[in-house]
């Protein structure tokens, strides 16, 4: 019951550990107490207790082996999860051999008090084994197979309490068909608690993977609106051009020189797209960070402080921290299993700091960069070799802002700081 990096921040493998130890612990106390009330019974020989002792054994392993089959690894490793689904769903199942050995062990442990005459305790190794192979069945074959056991518990129990002529024979038939469903009531009931959560944590994991492909799309179509107008035109004055090239040559010139100007303009126009420098404001994309935040299941508080609307921030500040902003969301959503984000933004003393942080750091390391590669230790900015971050602290050192990062525990934090004067941004103003 090893913890993968990409398990932490959502506390799904405390909850794996806690159904692991849990189930495990209890049917081994179980087993240990029922058995020892009739092993040490003075008509058991010693060669029988060195076999019921065994059994006890091979049964404890093998319900420790069944259970962390049963309860699949996260979203990370496909052949994990590809197994755990299988076995959810009836098209997989658990190790043959354990399955097995741990329902000859059980046999053992029901065969002995049963004949031991121990009308109720004998059916709890069987129960522990129905129950846990009940959980690798689908649905209306858990239900049949368990249904069949406490026929057969009671038939079983009964049928031997009418044998040797015990007149409580009815009793005898209730208890052990009785302890069958209560044991598969416990076991079922746990795991299918494991199996909702593991199921809403992959929901989560696919609502930020469809609210990161909602932002690729959203790029891409802005994308298209400047390329395809370029390129129709392009298009159009080339076969004009084309055409005039014998009978005009100078106006063929003239739209060859319009066609090579509109080429610089989509260039230029695509670089932009590419670099963040569409026209929108930090309020809007603090604002888009959030909704997308929220979508992928993520608790999100956005703190303005001191800002208002009317602060002075000059536009090419708002243009840099809102690269920033779109920077760490996607950060967010692809390299971490956040559950609480906290954006803070404020104009204060005459610089401008914006302030991201998340939980759920994967390991103990966060990736970096908006293409998601290269590592970063725990660090301020500089030392990693992401480039999303990397180059945005760059850019605001020309403008003497900052751009820091780190880690602290699983929690990440970004935080970026701007001179709010505009006489900081001349060259920025001027590369737009």
């Amino acid at each position: 019951m090893r913890d993968r990096r990409n398990e932490r921040g959502t506390g799904l493998s405390g909850f794996r550990r806690y159904t692991w130890w849990s189930l495990t612990g209890s049917i081994t106390v179980s087993l240990v107490l029922f058995v020892r009330a009739w092993a040490m019974d003075e008509g058991v020989a010693p060669w029988a207790r060195g076999v019921i002792g065994l059994a006890l054994a091979v049964l404890v392993v093998a319900v420790a082996v069944l259970l962390g089959r049963r309860l699949p690894r996260l979203p990370g490793d496909a052949q994990d999860r590809a197994g755990a689904s299988g076995a959810r769903e009836g098209t997989g199942g658990p190790p043959v051999g354990w399955l097995v050995a741990g329902s000859l062990a059980a046999a053992v442990l029901g065969a002995v008090p049963l004949a031991l005459r121990d009308d109720g305790l004998w059916a709890v190794a069987p129960a522990v084994m129905v129950s846990i192979t009940a959980t690798f069945l689908r649905p209306a074959h858990r239900r049949t197979l368990i249904a069949g056991a406490v026929v057969v518990a009671a038939a079983l129990g009964g049928s031997v309490a009418l044998a040797s002529g015990d007149t409580e024979w009815l009793l005898a038939g209730a208890f052990p068909a009785g302890m069958v469903a209560s044991v598969a009531w416990m076991a079922l009931g746990m795991l299918w608690a494991w199996d909702v959560a593991d199921r809403l944590d992959q929901a989560r994991r696919l609502a930020a993977e469809l609210a990161v492909k909602d932002e690729r799309l959203r790029f891409a179509a802005d994308l298209h609106d400047i390329q395809g107008h370029h390129l129709q035109v392009i298009a159009l004055k080339s076969e004009l051009a084309e055409r005039l090239a014998e009978a005009d040559p100078v106006r063929a010139a003239a739209e060859m020189r319009e066609v090579r100007r509109l080429a610089a303009d989509a260039l230029r126009d695509t670089r932009a797209v590419v670099q963040g420098y569409r026209r929108t404001t930090l309020e809007d994309e603090i604002a888009n960070a959030a909704k997308v935040l929220a979508a992928a299941g993520i608790d999100t508080t956005v703190d303005h402080g001191r800002a208002t609307g009317a602060d002075p921030l000059p536009e090419p500040a708002r243009h840099v921290l809102g690269l920033v902003m779109r920077e760490a969301t996607t950060n967010v959503l692809r390299h971490s299993r956040s559950r609480r984000a906290h954006i803070a933004y404020d104009v204060e003393d005459g610089r401008a700091r914006l302030r991201v942080g998340n939980d759920g750091v994967e390991g103990g390391h966060v990736r970096l960069g908006g293409d998601g590669d290269g590592d970063a230790e725990r660090s301020p900015a500089g030392t990693g070799t992401g480039t999303g971050l990397r180059s945005l602290a760059e850019r605001l050192e020309r403008v003497t802002g900052t751009l820091n990062w780190w880690c602290d525990g699983d929690r990440f934090e970004v935080v970026a700081s701007l001179p709010a004067d505009a006489r900081a941004y001349p060259a920025e103003a001027g590369a737009r």
